[in-house]
């Protein structure tokens, strides 16, 4: 989705081993066999999800949530992702304290 690329920088920020997966439909994520989406979403490993919207749904999979749960910014594009925190300096402060 959108956030593909602020996941993919703020991993590059961090230079650490990640996996970046997009979810395009949870419909058809919850509707496959539990192996596939273990394989997709390992429970051994931390997971953080970055969502341009609310966070309803991700706290079975995640254990960070990076997500706007509020509106009403009006502004260019990238001051209003910078003012909700969808950035990613934001996430990678999220990975960094999830694994500490």
């Amino acid at each position: 989705g959108s956030e593909v690329w602020v996941a993919l920088a703020a991993a590059e920020e961090l230079d650490v081993q990640v996996r970046v997966v997009s979810m395009p439909s949870w419909e058809l994520f919850e509707q496959q066999e539990e192996d596939y989406k273990t394989s997709v979403l390992p429970v051994d490993l931390p997971t953080v999800s970055v969502e341009a919207g609310v966070r309803m749904g991700w706290e079975r999979y995640a254990d960070a949530i990076v997500s706007i749960d509020r509106f009403g910014a009006s502004a260019p594009g990238d001051k209003v992702l910078e003012e909700l925190g969808m950035t990613p300096s934001n996430v990678a402060a999220h990975v960094r304290e999830l694994l500490a």
